[in-house]
């Protein structure tokens, strides 16, 4: 699905996704797998909003854009996905992939991955998806993955690290959304709204964990929502 038109025609759709500005047109060059990679990931956002889903669930295109350089400087073949939500960054995964290449994606809500498997299947990367409908992750040989992406519920966070570091090979990367929690991991307490705390405490607690965790390298890149990168490195 390689979408034809002008640079500039493409830079301005994508300036109404990210914000007027934000897009400098220098940054595209006549490359249509670039083009055709982030006009799939674009038609994603626009299938939320169009059934009334919030676009902001998915990882942030920023965000996006270095998970998919990840991948590929990665060679990653096998992938693994705990929350999936609509696809969103299953799709960049599947997209920055080799064509033998397999994600699996866990996430028990099948009614929200199903909203965005069509732009999936247009995009012509089904063939690298293993959906499975299920909370708890899978019983796979130790150090099978090369990449994990972890979106899923945060108090699960230090659960699915542990896990992840036995499914995960050696050299390989675990990455976790949204670990800025909207930039209130730097406020105090009693200034984070009641709606966020909850959940604020277990990023917390998250953080504090993993910057000590002998067992990875980290970078906390403040894309998006923030995403932690994880290496292993025993």
């Amino acid at each position: 699905m390689v979408v034809g038109g002008s640079n500039g025609g493409f830079s301005q759709r994508l300036e109404v996704r990210l914000g007027k500005g934000s897009v400098d047109p220098r940054l595209f060059s006549n490359d249509g797998v670039f083009q055709r990679w982030l006009e799939c990931l674009m038609r994603f956002n626009g299938r939320n909003l169009g059934v009334g889903l919030r676009y902001f669930m998915s990882t942030a295109p920023d965000a996006a854009q270095l998970m998919g350089m990840l991948l590929k400087l990665l060679h990653a073949k096998k992938t693994i996905e705990i929350g999936v939500y609509t696809g969103y960054s299953l799709l960049l995964t599947a997209l920055s992939t080799p064509h033998d290449a397999m994600s699996l994606a866990i996430d028990p809500d099948r009614e929200a991955y199903e909203i965005g498997l069509p732009i999936i299947q247009k995009a012509g990367v089904e063939h690298k998806i293993n959906f499975i409908e299920s909370q708890a992750l899978p019983k796979e040989n130790e150090g099978s993955f090369d990449f994990a992406f972890v979106d899923a519920d945060k108090d699960n966070y230090l659960n699915y690290h542990e896990r992840l570091l036995k499914l995960v090979k050696v050299g390989g990367l675990i990455v976790f959304d949204n670990t800025l929690w909207g930039g209130t991991v730097v406020q105090p307490e009693e200034t984070v709204p009641r709606l966020r705390k909850e959940t604020w405490r277990s990023i917390i607690e998250f953080n504090k964990s993993i910057s000590t965790d002998q067992r990875v390298e980290i970078s906390l890149a403040p894309l998006g929502d923030g995403i932690t990168i994880c290496r292993r490195i025993s």
